[in-house]
């Protein structure tokens, strides 16, 4: 098979990236199938990252395929505004049938950062709607992401993602993350310390009273490098937002979609936000989309309290497009069909000691793991944070394996059609990196 190679490097602009030693070093994909890429010189490199945490049924799914030629043949594009086209309301209906009972109505969007900007906007309408417009403040937590417009940016806690841009948005405040390496070290599943940490929202509203309008966590902070949360830590969230009238938004744009054993976090880890954003594993990366689901309640008080005409000033061109609505239909019957979560939950524990059999693999501080995640933090190299994991990263890239690193911390997320030798592969690869620079 003749793959497709570059011929030019320049014009782009490429995100998250070093251009610089990218352009000097390229390392590129040409093509994918199944749970492995390919490069241009036909070169198979595993994917242990699921794309970047979406591709969860895999990749090159001749299902998804079809329907998205299917729906161009057929309407390439139609506006939402004021008008509707009868895939979109389809695939909201499929995400309905998806999400915790009574977060019913669905919003598209088409991207996570998207999803994270529309909720909160969503979450200041209804406080408004409902006669408390002094809740003008929006509470995040240290080391969250929420994706890089200046909503999620600004309620997001990774300084990393801010320091260029200047100044956020007013009216924010963090809570504390939950990494707790002293205590919680190479902790196989949800840690035992670090519940008491959500009690510090009751020391926020103790200082901004009642002008809180929501709260927004991840239920597993991901791009981080994952965090697990301690057991009890996001039912107490939710109790003390319920006590003080305050919206619970979990951005489940990882965690969505089986990524760790159920259709949601919130399924898994027993806890029903208000508010929920979703995008990656919703159309498995096929063509790009995001949603926002919210509560009934949430929906009738902002549409019900308008005057005549529109209720909610957002929207996006693409939301609801036909070939992503037709992407996301497809990609959540294969869900069903081939119960990803129950595959996601019967690897875990295979998955789980793989990952922490690393523990005794050179500069290797601590191993987390949560259904079909793990993160591997790593010492960092004095003088040169990050340096060590990225040299990791190249390392398994060019023996064929596709790990993801955050700072010093090694992210995998394989996609859930991942079998034992898959994880084997993965596992053997990235520890021969760890070991060779030592």
């Amino acid at each position: 098979m003749s793959l497709p190679r570059p011929n030019n490097l320049d014009s782009f602009w490429m995100p998250y990236s070093d251009n610089r030693y990218f352009k000097q070093n390229p390392r590129m994909l040409a093509r994918a199938e199944g749970m492995s890429y390919y490069t241009p010189e036909g070169r198979e490199v595993l994917d242990g990252t699921a794309g970047l945490w979406c591709c969860n049924a895999g990749h090159g799914r001749r299902e998804i395929t079809e329907a998205i030629q299917k729906q161009a043949a057929l309407m390439d594009f139609a506006p939402t505004f004021q008008l509707g086209h009868p895939i979109a309301f389809e695939a909201a209906a499929r995400v309905a049938e998806m999400t915790p009972a009574g977060l019913d109505k669905v919003f598209f969007t088409n991207s996570g950062s998207e999803s994270a900007d529309t909720a909160l906007k969503i979450a200041l309408a209804y406080q408004r709607a409902r006669g408390q417009s002094q809740r003008v403040r929006l509470i995040g937590r240290e080391r969250g992401y929420h994706g890089v417009g200046f909503g999620g940016m600004s309620v997001g806690g990774i300084g990393g993602n801010r320091k260029q841009f200047g100044a956020m948005l007013p009216y924010v405040d963090h809570l504390p993350h939950t990494h707790d390496l002293k205590r919680n070290a190479f902790t196989k599943g949800q840690p035992e310390h670090g519940t008491e940490l959500a009690d510090r929202l009751e020391d926020l509203v103790t200082l901004h009273g009642d002008t809180i309008a929501a709260v927004m966590v991840e239920p597993v902070a991901g791009s981080t490098g994952v965090l697990v949360p301690p057991t009890g830590y996001l039912q107490r969230l939710r109790e003390i937002c319920d006590r003080h009238g305050i919206l619970l938004i979990f951005d489940e744009v990882i965690t969505g979609f089986g990524r760790i054993g159920a259709d949601f976090g919130a399924e898994r880890l027993g806890v029903t936000p208000d508010i929920m954003t979703m995008a990656k594993g919703l159309t498995n990366a096929a063509v790009p989309m995001g949603a926002v689901a919210t509560s009934n309640e949430i929906f009738d008080t902002v549409v019900n309290s308008s005057p005549a005409g529109i209720e909610l000033f957002h929207g996006y061109t693409y939301s609801g497009h036909p070939l992503a609505a037709a992407a996301a239909i497809a990609t959540l019957g294969l869900h069903r069909e081939e119960d990803l979560p129950g595959r996601a939950r019967a690897m875990e524990p295979y998955w789980e000691e793989a990952t922490h059999s690393l523990r005794s693999a050179p500069g290797v501080m601590d191993i987390r793991n949560f259904g079909l995640i793990a993160g591997i933090e790593l010492t960092p190299r004095e003088g040169k944070p990050g340096a060590r994991a990225m040299d990791v990263f190249r390392k398994c890239f060019d023996d064929g394996v596709l790990i993801r690193v955050t700072g010093d911390i090694v992210a995998l997320s394989p996609p859930l059609i991942v079998e034992k030798p898959h994880v084997d592969r993965i596992i053997g690869t990235l520890s021969d990196a760890i070991h060779a620079i030592a």
